[in-house]
Parts: structure tokens; C-alpha cells; sequence
């Protein structure tokens, strides 16, 4: 069986929901469950949760106030997804990785939220992978693979068809970890970098770019161990 551990970006998850977007991923998860994959799906919080996360910031909250924000939002989105799956789905939502390891032992697909203020969802489907031992991760975000520089502000900005974890954390420190951003977070990477496993960072809006990466295929960026 091959163990898989999905990021869902916050292309997933707009505000207000989309129902009929939800029920279209949950085919494709459907479809690699039956066909004996383990699954594990990590969901962003998505517009909903940078809106209370600006807003905290207004009323001047500290970074751990408006982290525990995003990982309450994106706990709701894990269970709209988990009900999209229907009876495919665990039925509670893990808090933590013991739970999350219980939780996987039943043969259903397990959609989770965030963990730990400071964690990006990025880092908590990392700490997943590596605690189900996993033998696939895949990043799926609103950008078609990683760049040499931010693709949105720079159009001269060089795709990487692959990149090893050393070069992907001198670019993942080139950001700012602030609470509902979406950066390239230097902790996902040391954690995949430790774990061993294969990760892709793809554009999931492209729903059969995940089967793709699923099936070891050529797609996103490829991330391998390595300086």
C-alpha cells in the first residue's frame, strides 16, 4: 500500500465554501482510496482564515493569537472536506499526531487541520508524512512548482523541475513566517529533509496534476534530500 499525505492550499477552501468544488477533489481522493492508497489530507484555512487573522491583527493580537485563529479555521475546512468524503472519512478530526496516528489505523481516509501555532499547514502535512512514515507528500497550492524568486512579482523568476531540500530552504528563509501567509516555511523543509520522503509542490487547481504526483509522474517541482 502506498501511503499518501495531501496538502490542500487555500485555492480549496475560498469564503464563502464551495460545496460543489469539495465533492470534485473528493472523487479523485475517492479514487485513489479504492485503488488501496492510505490517505492522509491536511487543509489549509484558506480566505476565511486570513480574514480573521487581519482582523486580529487590528485589534493588535499577538502572532500565537491569530496562529490559533488559522488552525481553528482550518480545522472547519478539514471537517467540510471530511463530510465532502462521506463514509470514506474518519469521522473526527486529529489534534494531534497521536491522534492522527490512531485515527489511521482504520482504513479510512484522515483530514486534519492545523497542529501548533508557529506551524505552517505545509510543516503539520510534513510532521504527518513523517509520522505515518509516507511514502509520497504533495504540496498542492495556487503556483505550478517552486521558483528562484516569487513568480507573481517576478515575471523573469526560474521554475525548478526539481530541487533539493539545501536549496530550498535558502529559499524558504528569504520569507516572512507570519501567521496566514503561504511562504515557502524552512520548517516543512527540514522536516522533509529528515523524513526522507518524496514531495511535490504543485498547482492543485489542476486536480489531475495530485494523481499525477500520486503515481511518481512528472510534475510541480520535485523535492529530493540533498544540499
Amino acid at each position: 500500500m502506498v501511503n499518501l499525505v495531501v496538502k490542500l492550499g487555500h485555492f480549496l477552501f475560498p469564503y464563502p465554501p464551495k460545496p460543489r468544488a469539495l465533492r470534485d477533489y473528493a472523487r479523485i481522493f475517492e479514487t485513489l482510496h479504492s485503488e488501496g492508497y492510505g490517505l492522509v489530507l491536511v487543509a489549509g484555512g484558506g480566505a476565511a482564515s486570513r480574514g480573521y487573522i487581519e482582523a486580529l491583527r487590528r485589534l493588535h493580537a499577538d502572532e500565537t493569537v491569530c496562529d490559533e485563529a488559522g488552525i481553528s479555521v482550518s480545522r472547519l475546512n478539514a471537517r467540510l472536506m471530511a463530510v465532502a468524503l462521506g463514509e470514506l472519512a474518519y469521522p473526527a478530526v486529529p489534534r494531534s499526531l497521536e491522534e492522527l496516528r490512531a485515527y489511521s489505523r482504520h482504513g479510512r481516509i484522515v483530514v486534519m487541520g492545523g497542529l501548533t501555532p508557529g506551524h505552517s499547514t505545509a510543516a503539520v502535512g510534513a510532521l504527518a508524512a513523517e509520522a505515518l512514515n509516507a511514502d509520497i507528500y504533495i504540496m498542492a497550492t495556487d503556483v505550478d512548482g517552486i521558483y528562484s524568486e516569487d513568480p507573481k512579482a517576478d515575471p523573469k523568476a526560474r521554475k525548478f523541475e526539481e530541487v533539493t531540500t539545501g536549496k530550498l530552504l535558502e529559499l524558504a528563509l528569504k520569507g516572512k513566517l507570519w501567521a496566514g501567509t503561504y511562504q515557502l516555511d524552512p520548517l516543512a523543509v527540514k522536516i522533509i529533509e529528515r523524513s526522507g520522503v518524496t514531495a511535490y509542490f504543485l498547482d492543485g487547481r489542476r486536480k489531475e496534476n495530485i494523481m499525477r504526483a500520486s503515481l511518481g509522474g512528472k510534475v510541480g517541482t520535485k523535492i529530493v534530500p540533498g544540499s
